[in-house]
């Protein structure tokens, strides 16, 4: 099988197993207890926020450690927004995770907020011109992702940052998908929290972190023993976070200039942009969603109008080896098109043909255009 569906989920990496097999093994103890297996399970814990901090620039203190990006997405929008309520006004973008979409929708229903969301271009970029225009005295919190899992298209976060600050307005990005793919440094950035997941780096499914600039409030959502400063109670998942910790260290290298990804970025992205330009070339009607240069360097996603797109991936498995997505991991099992591509300006019946394709290795993309053309012409002729 032929995995191109890495913007779902990875595999977990084997030096990440190693390095968590002994905390799920001998070394069990819980990090509040005071006994020796408790140490050496602080002190692991401590390790791994401290590796997880190196990896974006950051200092140990200002990460707290998750369940996922889920949840560093709720707690960095639920969080600041409770903490910092100033005019209760949230901007955020309409190609969000519907983790920072439906906690924006909580703070609205319940606790008096109302919300702005930015438009994005054809290619799924935010439009700054009218961020500068919503971004105001009364704004609390702006939050746009760095990368947008569907289609790819890098956006100008610090830009926005820019806007914000001036504004006094705080600001948080969701980096989930842009870990190891692109340059993540908060404070190359300008914002005041991101959220980091595991599994799309080669650690396991049920790890994640926050960081949140220190001296910045933040209200907690899980209330309990005070673990992680009192940011997010419950006994912690040491084995998780030293297996996140190893995965984002061997996804990203501090550099002089700051962390950078370790991965064939340059060469992934060559690779890229030929299947791209083979499928375009050879498949009538197919277009490529999202910015066709400001993008993750292993991602292409298409419409293929004419087909249905899970015909078109359920082809590439059964008949191909090919495994990728025909959209959002996240939206699957709904038969209603992607939100995304509809911000995007694409006709809902044309956005239902889409399919994406994402890839960690530049080898993954050899010689895949030629299924994903064949797989496409079986569609349209069964299509009539």
């Amino acid at each position: 099988m032929r995995y191109l569906d890495t913007a779902a989920t990875t595999p977990v990496r084997r030096e990440v197993l190693e390095a968590m097999w002994p905390f799920l093994t001998g070394e069990f103890g819980n990090p509040s207890s005071r006994h020796g297996l408790g140490d050496v399970a602080s002190r692991a814990l401590e390790r791994a926020r401290a590796d997880v901090a190196a990896a974006v620039g950051a200092r140990p203190a200002e990460i707290v450690l998750t369940s996922g990006g889920t949840e560093a997405d709720n707690l960095a929008v639920k969080g600041l927004a409770l903490a910092n309520p100033r005019g209760r006004h949230l901007v955020t973008t309409r190609i969000e995770h519907p983790a920072v979409l439906e906690a924006c929708d909580h703070l609205v229903r319940l606790h008096g907020f109302r919300r702005d969301l930015l438009d994005v271009d054809g290619d799924g970029v935010v439009d700054l011109t009218q961020a500068e225009r919503l971004i105001g005295a009364e704004t609390t919190l702006v939050s746009v992702m760095l990368a947008n899992n569907e289609v790819g298209t890098v956006q100008p976060v610090a830009e926005v940052a820019a806007l914000a600050r001036a504004r006094g307005a705080l600001v948080h990005t969701d980096a989930v998908q842009a870990v190891g793919s692109v340059v993540v440094d908060p404070t190359q950035l300008g914002v005041d929290a991101l959220s980091l997941s595991g599994h799309k780096v080669g650690a396991p499914k049920g790890s994640g972190a926050l960081w949140v600039r220190r001296g910045v409030p933040l209200e907690p959502l899980i209330h309990g023993g005070g673990q992680e400063r009192g940011l997010r109670s419950g006994t912690e998942n040491v084995a998780a976070a030293v297996g996140l910790a190893a995965a984002i260290t061997s996804a990203v290298g501090s550099t002089p200039g700051g962390p950078r990804p370790r991965g064939p970025v340059e060469a992934l992205a060559a690779a890229r942009d030929a299947f791209v330009h083979d499928v375009l070339s050879a498949a009538p009607g197919a277009f490529l969603t999202g910015h066709p240069r400001r993008r993750l360097p292993g991602h292409a996603s298409f419409c293929f109008p004419g087909t249905s797109g899970e015909a078109v991936l359920l082809g590439l498995e059964q008949d191909h080896g090919i495994a990728c997505s025909s959209g959002s991991a996240c939206a699957a099992g709904s038969d209603e098109p992607s939100e995304v591509l509809l911000a995007l300006g694409i006709d809902p019946e044309v956005a239902r043909t889409a399919v994406r394709f994402t890839a960690a290795s530049p080898a993954d993309f050899e010689g895949a255009a030629g299924a994903v053309v064949t797989a496409v012409r079986a569609v349209r002729s069964l299509a009539g």
